[in-house]
C-alpha cells in the first residue's frame, strides 16, 4: 500500500486573526461556481463526517489553505472556478479584501510507523467531546490526565490516517511531554476546551495538518519540531 500523502501548503500574503477563519473558509466557499463537498464538508444529508481534506489555517499570521490527499486536486477548483484571485474580493467580517498569493508548496509526505519517535508541537487542540471533558474533568493527578489524552490523541492520529486509506501494521505509540489548556473555544455552537500539546509519537505527521475537531476550522494544528523550532513555533501563531 502506498503510504505517501500528497501535501499542499498555500500561503496568502493576507493578515487573517484566529477568529476570522471561519469567516475566511466561509468566503472561499462562496467564491466557487462548483459545490464541491470537499471544501465545507457539508452534504445534502447533512455532515461528510470523513477527515477533513482541505483545511483553513493562520500560519505566521496570514491567511493559508493546507490541502491532503484528494483535496490537493479538488482544490484547483478554487484557482480556475474565479480566475483571477484579485478580482474577486473576500468578505471577512466587516473588511474585505482580494486574496493575494505569496508561496504554494506541494509535497509527498510518507506517514507510516517508525522504529523511531518524532516531536511534534500540537495548538489549540480540541480533543474532548461533552462525555470525555466531564471525565477529564474528575480526573486530579497530572499522569493520569496525560494517559487520558495520550489516547485521545492515538486515535485522532488513526482517524487521520483513516481518512487518507492507510492502516498501519504496528502500534501508534504516543508519549505526551506537557500539555497546557487555553480555555474553551466556541465552535458550532459548542464550548470545547483547547489544549497545546507537545508530544511524541513513531508516526510521522506531515507538517500543518490537524489532529482532533474542529481541524477544517484551523484548531489542532501539528508542527514537527526540530532545530528550526523557534522558526516553526512562531509560524504556527
Amino acid at each position: 500500500m502506498n503510504q505517501r500523502v500528497a501535501i499542499l501548503t498555500i500561503r496568502f500574503v493576507n493578515p487573517l486573526q484566529q477568529k476570522e477563519i471561519v469567516l475566511f473558509r466561509g468566503a472561499v466557499v462562496a467564491m466557487l461556481q462548483h459545490n464541491n463537498v470537499l471544501f465545507h464538508n457539508h452534504t445534502d444529508d447533512g455532515f461528510r463526517y470523513a477527515y477533513p481534506l482541505i483545511q483553513y489555517k493562520r500560519i505566521n499570521g496570514r491567511a493559508a489553505i493546507v490541502c491532503v490527499g484528494e483535496g490537493t486536486v479538488s482544490i484547483g477548483e478554487l484557482f480556475t472556478s474565479v480566475g483571477a484571485l484579485r478580482a474577486t474580493p473576500l468578505q471577512i467580517g466587516n473588511r474585505e479584501f482580494s486574496l493575494e498569493l505569496d508561496t504554494v508548496k506541494a509535497e509527498q509526505i510518507l506517514v507510516q510507523v517508525w522504529e523511531s519517535e518524532f516531536v511534534y508541537q500540537l495548538r489549540k487542540w480540541l480533543p474532548l467531546n461533552q462525555e470525555n471533558h466531564r471525565r477529564f474533568s474528575e480526573i486530579e493527578d497530572l499522569k493520569s490526565r496525560c494517559d487520558f489524552l495520550e489516547k485521545i490523541l492515538v486515535g485522532n492520529i488513526l482517524s487521520f490516517a483513516k481518512g487518507l486509506g492507510i492502516h498501519f501494521d504496528k502500534e501508534v505509540k504516543v508519549s505526551i511531554l506537557n500539555f497546557e489548556e487555553r480555555g474553551e473555544i466556541r465552535l458550532k455552537m459548542i464550548n470545547f476546551a483547547s489544549f497545546d500539546v507537545k508530544f511524541k509519537s513513531n508516526v510521522s505527521i506531515p507538517n500543518f495538518v490537524g489532529l482532533g475537531k474542529g481541524v477544517s476550522h484551523g484548531f489542532g494544528t501539528c508542527i514537527r519540531l526540530n532545530r528550526d523550532f523557534n522558526k516553526i513555533e512562531k509560524e504556527q501563531d
